[in-house]
Formats: structure tokens, C-alpha cells, sequence
């Protein structure tokens, strides 16, 4: 029962954030199943790497139905991500993740997710553009970006969503909502491709934490990202502010802690956690009074 809950819960976490943000699910089943369930990591990875797939393409047929998907314009991005997701998924068979800096690819992690979440609580997204550099300086920054992040998901397993956002909303200046609709659609092959690898490398997860974990983040995910494309744009970027600031601290306390250099328990990670639902669900339900009121006077 204790797995079922975990399971749950880490699903629940992953497909909010997958249907909001468009992030990956591995930034929260992968730490939560290490952290609560004691499994290896590499399975965890797995496990989020799979729920990612179904979570990730039916939040993407949701954003495309409401027109927020624009796939002409990221293609260059979208053949880079792919590619080099094949190539770091190639190369992770032969080298350990750590031989090549997992530390700081994990720093690096932090280092965006703070940075962009305090970017939408500060100074919002809304319909992009205003850039000073030419498209084709975008372009060519989009493909190196895409590169570096189709590596990332194939070899250490990240979905990236994360670095998706940025390169979508800084680089290519997309808007906020058409952003997130396209980097879930961009995330679901790479994390199918990185799935794929990962279960090749290291064979099957367990079947019952991954169905559990698979089954929640696609019903959160769906819920999630049908509010996300009926919310105004404000409360979206509130809502990705939150979600990537949060996981940016936690992450960046875990990482901490396991140098020895503060001290954190699971009681103080949950109260961060639980601090940021609270927050999302204030949000969601002065949206959905609106919407409510918005309704009855049609």
C-alpha cells in the first residue's frame, strides 16, 4: 500500500508538471521513488522516462487542439533534439554517466530551473517575440541548444522539458502557452527514445510501480494540461514559476546535502512541497471560480 501511495503521488507531481510546464517527469518520480522506495536510480529514471511518453503525447493533442502547438517554426530544433537523443542514448551503453560530469550536468539542471521559474514569477511571458537578434542567430542558438539537450535525454535520461522551455521562450521567442504545447510534443519522442535505451540497458523496471506511475501521471497530466490552455496566461506563468523554482530549491538542497554541506531530512523536502501545491491550488480555484462566473454570464 506505502508503494501505491508513493507511486501515486509521484505520478500526480510529474503529470501536473508535465501538463502545466511541460517538464519531464523524471525531475519528480525519479527522486521521490530514490528518496521514499530506496530503488536505483537508473529504474527510477526509467520509470519517469516511460510515464513521460503517454503523459507527454496526450498533453500535446490537448495543446493542438487549442492551437497552441507550432512545430513549422521549431523543426530545425526538433531534428536536433531527436538526433543527438539517439547519439547520447549510443553513447550511454558504453560510459557511465558520472565518467562525463554528472555533477555538474545536475548543477546545470538547477541553474535553469531557478533561473527560468524566477523569470515567469518576475518578468512574465506572454506573447514572445521583441528579440534583438536575427532568426537565423535564434535558429542556429535553438540547434546547438537542441543538441546539448537531445544528449542529455538520451544519455542521462532527462526528458528535458525543462531546457525545451528556455529555448522556446528565450531563444525562439515563442509564447508562453504555444512553448509549453510544443515542448511536450518535442519530449514525447525523446523520452520514448530515452525509455527505450534505458529498459535496453538495463532491462524491465517493476512492472507495478511502473504501471501505478505511468496511470497517474497521464490523468494528472491530461487534467493539468486542459486548465492550462483555458487559464489566462498570467496564472500560467505563476503556475510554471512555482513548479520550476520549487523543484530548482529541492534540487538544489538534495544536491547539497549529499556534499555534506547543509543538512536537510524528508519532513523539511515535503513541507517545500506540499507548500508549493497549496500555492498551484489557490491559484487553479480562483481560475476555475472565474471561469465559473465567466460562464454564467454567457
Amino acid at each position: 500500500m506505502f508503494e501505491f501511495i508513493i507511486c501515486a503521488i509521484a505520478g500526480i507531481g510529474a503529470g501536473v508538471a508535465t501538463g502545466f510546464a511541460g517538464l519531464s517527469a523524471a525531475v519528480y518520480i525519479s527522486p521521490i521513488l530514490v528518496t521514499f522506495l530506496g530503488i536505483p536510480s537508473y529504474e527510477a529514471i526509467g520509470i519517469a522516462l516511460a510515464s513521460d511518453v503517454l503523459a507527454s503525447g496526450a498533453s500535446s493533442l490537448t495543446y493542438y487542439r487549442h492551437g497552441n502547438i507550432n512545430i513549422k517554426k521549431c523543426i530545425p530544433l526538433l531534428v536536433s533534439v531527436i538526433s543527438f537523443t539517439i547519439i547520447g542514448s549510443i553513447v550511454g551503453y558504453f560510459f557511465s554517466s558520472s565518467d562525463f560530469g554528472d555533477t555538474t550536468m545536475t548543477y546545470w539542471t538547477v541553474i535553469v530551473s531557478l533561473g527560468l521559474g524566477f523569470r515567469f514569477l518576475l518578468r512574465p511571458v506572454d506573447n514572445g517575440g521583441g528579440h534583438v537578434f536575427s532568426e537565423k542567430v535564434r535558429t542556429v542558438a535553438a540547434i546547438l541548444l537542441g543538441a546539448y539537450t537531445g544528449f542529455l535525454c538520451g544519455f542521462q535520461g532527462t526528458g528535458g522539458g525543462m531546457m525545451m522551455l528556455f529555448i522556446l521562450t528565450m531563444v525562439l521567442g515563442y509564447a508562453l502557452k504555444t512553448a509549453v504545447g510544443t515542448s511536450v510534443f518535442i519530449m514525447t519522442f525523446t523520452a520514448l527514445i530515452g525509455a527505450i535505451s534505458h529498459f535496453a540497458i538495463n532491462g524491465m523496471p517493476g512492472i507495478r510501480r511502473l504501471v501505478i506511475c505511468v496511470i497517474f501521471t497521464l490523468i494528472a497530466a491530461q487534467i493539468s494540461a486542459s486548465l492550462a490552455n483555458k487559464i489566462r496566461v498570467s496564472s500560467c506563468n505563476l503556475i510554471i514559476g512555482v513548479l520550476l523554482a520549487v523543484s530548482g530549491v529541492i534540487m538544489l538542497l538534495i544536491n547539497l546535502s549529499e556534499t555534506g554541506f547543509v543538512g536537510i531530512d524528508t519532513p523539511m523536502l515535503v513541507g517545500i512541497g506540499l507548500g508549493a501545491v497549496a500555492v498551484i491550488l489557490m491559484i487553479l480555484l480562483f481560475e476555475i471560480k472565474r471561469l465559473k462566473g465567466k460562464d454564467g454570464k454567457e
